[in-house]
């Protein structure tokens, strides 16, 4: 299978998983929220946090998406490299607060992993697109 069709499956599995994942933050964050690997949630007034989180995860969806509908590929590379560290950040917090371990690892560290490995493909897939010099352009005789 090609690297382009590779890094294109990847990447939009990376747009649907995140843009659900958001899309039931804001929906429903009571109920997702025990998922994210945490020991104790917000209660009250506090639960907007929750949503915020879900606005996060979807804006960081539809940036994704956007690049890979417009065809921006190494920026696209560049991107998932940017917003894996959202993933290792979420589950940096989740094991300073003492939540699940293996929540911290199997869904926030190896889904940023596999951002970080997708973004280095597509790097690698756009590289002699971006290498290539550029023509000079035709003197006058």
């Amino acid at each position: 299978m090609p690297l382009k069709k590779i890094n294109t499956i990847l990447a939009a599995a990376f747009v649907l998983f995140i843009l659900w994942f958001g899309t039931e933050f804001i929906l429903s964050p009571e109920t997702t929220a025990p998922s994210f690997g945490l020991p104790t949630w917000p209660s009250g007034d506090g639960g907007g946090f929750l949503i915020i989180k879900g606005i996060r995860d979807v804006v960081l969806a539809l940036v994704l998406g956007v690049l890979l509908v417009t065809g921006h590929r190494r920026a696209l590379g560049w991107v998932l490299l940017t917003e894996a560290l959202a993933a290792y950040g979420d589950m940096t917090t989740v094991l300073a607060h003492h939540g699940s371990m293996a929540t911290a690892l199997s869904v926030h560290g190896l889904t940023a992993t596999l951002m970080v490995v997708n973004g280095l493909l597509m790097m690698r897939e756009t590289r002699k697109v971006a290498a290539a010099p550029a023509m000079p352009a035709p003197q006058p005789a």
